[in-house]
């Protein structure tokens, strides 16, 4: 059980920490161009879905990017909320919904 909990973990991490690197390297891409501002929200998402949007959240702040698009302020926030409330659902439950 300990085995899975360090795997859970590690995928966490390594989800957030890719979170973070697209993040930067949308930035550097854009360049400022308004016109690519709006590429790659779809790879964000759905990194935020898989358990990043804490990284994504925090790191658009601490990188100042874009912070007025209002959907991504809204929905990353939510999406963190709910990552976190099912990754302490099955830290509680010790992932036993998954059938052995």
């Amino acid at each position: 059980m300990l085995l899975l909990y360090i795997l859970f973990g590690v995928y966490i991490l390594a989800v957030n920490f890719y979170a973070v690197m697209l993040i930067k390297s949308q930035k550097d891409e854009s360049g400022g161009d308004q016109a690519k501002m709006h590429t790659g929200d779809g790879k964000l998402i759905l990194c935020a879905l898989l358990g990043g949007a804490v990284g994504i959240y925090v790191s658009m702040f601490v990188m100042k990017y874009r912070l007025k698009n209002m959907m991504l302020m809204i929905l990353m926030p939510v999406i963190a909320v709910l990552n976190i409330y099912f990754m302490v659902i099955a830290f509680k439950s010790g992932f036993t919904f998954i059938a052995v």
